[in-house]
């Protein structure tokens, strides 16, 4: 009987301490996240420093945690899987130490694995993927179309030129007061508000699959502006369903293009912001009239950083031969189509 394949995910790299135990690449043994949201929040974003404290104090402990869970000891792991980049570098760094000092001490293998592969992998948990497919990326530093040949192979036919998605909803949600994290709370206020008020959708070139949010993050703050110079009063709900269905709009525009231009079998959704209610519900509409294409939306808990992902994405690189050796450093600006 062939011997199961069982892989220790660690991630690090913003403000989430997590590690996981994934079997066979698609069976979750464990899956422990200690988030950092509360200290964060009252400084309305992540604050590198104090992320990387955290994650000092936290990755023993939850590494211990996903073990304990996952009844399983050391001499069981097969390898240790850790996001090497992107991110916050001394955020990675803990990570990628820890991983270092338990493949040595314990002469397990290493594998270096890219961020966003791992969102994308996180789909893999829960559906087999199948080729060709196309991701949307979308979280509060990238906003991506990743075209996959095989497992492996990313090829990024279009990215944001400026702020990602995520990061708009955290800026608009900032000028409107809302706590941090700003997107679940423009969700949630877009909802029960109407689209009304005229804002950009930034298409740009007309074969250019790339996205820009900032100009209308921009107009959002000048229409806000404008507003209160007139003595007018704008409903916050209906500003965040007008700036959420500029977004959607454009997400979900692109993504169709793309999957019918490279004739994809697949369309997985991946990232924090794919727990978005107005983006998943767009994207499921959208699709529906096109069925030779699935639509893969992972579950909330795989939407956000955690590290069953990690181990997911790590299960196929460690099958496709792939080591790390502990050399491996932290690398904040890693090419998801050259690492």
């Amino acid at each position: 009987m062939e011997k199961e394949l069982v892989i220790l995910g660690i991630e690090t790299s913003c403000d989430e301490t997590a590690a996981a135990v994934i079997k066979n690449g698609t069976e979750i043994l464990s899956n422990v996240v200690a988030s950092q949201i509360e200290s964060h929040k009252r400084f309305g974003g992540v604050v590198p420093e104090l992320a990387s404290r955290h994650h000092v104090e936290q990755i023993t402990l939850v590494i211990e945690e996903a073990m304990k869970r996952a009844d399983v000891h050391f001499e069981d792991i097969d390898a240790i899987a850790v996001t090497e980049g992107p991110g916050l570098v001394g955020a990675l760094l803990v990570g990628v130490n820890a991983a270092k000092a338990l493949a040595f001490s314990r002469n397990i293998p290493l594998v270096g694995v890219h961020h966003i592969a791992g969102h994308i992998y996180a789909n893999r948990l829960e559906k087999e993927m199948k080729f060709p497919l196309l991701s949307l990326v979308v979280s509060g530093g990238h906003t991506e179309l990743v075209l996959m040949e095989e497992h492996g192979s990313f090829k990024v036919l279009g990215e944001t030129r400026d702020d990602a998605a995520g990061e708009a909803y955290d800026k608009v949600a900032r000028t409107l007061n809302l706590p941090y994290p700003g997107g679940p709370h423009i969700d949630r206020l877009a909802q029960e508000g109407k689209p009304v008020i005229d804002l950009p959708r930034a298409w740009l070139e007309e074969d250019s699959y790339d996205f820009s949010f900032s100009g209308l993050k921009s107009a959002v703050i000048n229409t806000l502006h404008n507003a209160s110079q007139k003595g007018l009063t704008i409903e916050p709900k209906d500003l965040a369903a007008s700036f959420q269905e500029s977004v959607i709009e454009v997400l979900v525009g692109k993504t169709v293009k793309a999957a019918k231009a490279y004739g994809v079998k697949q369309v997985l959704l991946a990232g924090g912001v794919a727990a978005n209610k107005g983006l998943r519900t767009a994207l499921e509409e959208a699709f529906k009239g096109i069925p030779q294409i699935e639509l893969v939306i992972p579950p909330l808990y795989l939407c956000t950083d955690n590290a069953a992902m990690i181990g997911a994405a790590g299960s196929i690189l460690y099958e496709m031969g792939k080591r790390s050796e502990l050399t491996l450093n932290a690398y904040p600006g890693l090419d998801i189509e050259n690492f």
